[in-house]
C-alpha cells in the first residue's frame, strides 16, 4: 500500500465512497432506510449517516450492515473499490 492508499482509506472520502455503496444496494434491494435500519439492528438516523458518509463506522457495525445487504465482504469491499 502506497501513502496515496492510506490517506483515501483514512479520509472522509473513503466514508463517502462507503455510504455510496451502502446506499446503492439497499436501493437494490428495495428498502428503505428504515427497513434497513430494521435489518440490521442500527438506527434509521445511523443508516442516514453512514449514506451521507458522515459517519466514521466501527468494524462491528460494517459487518452487521453487510450482512443485512444480503452480500460478502469480499462483494461489498469490490463494489466500494470500483466506486
Amino acid at each position: 500500500m502506497n501513502s496515496d492508499d492510506s490517506n483515501l482509506r483514512n479520509s472522509p472520502e473513503s466514508q463517502i465512497r462507503f455510504g455510496v455503496v451502502v446506499r446503492a444496494r439497499r436501493k437494490e434491494l428495495g428498502l428503505s432506510q428504515e427497513g434497513l435500519a430494521f435489518r440490521s439492528g442500527l438506527h434509521r438516523t445511523y443508516i442516514a449517516d453512514i449514506e451521507r458518509g458522515s459517519r466514521n463506522i466501527s468494524l462491528r457495525s460494517i459487518e452487521t450492515l453487510i450482512e443485512a445487504l444480503e452480500l460478502s465482504f469480499v462483494e461489498f469491499f469490490t463494489r466500494y473499490e470500483n466506486q
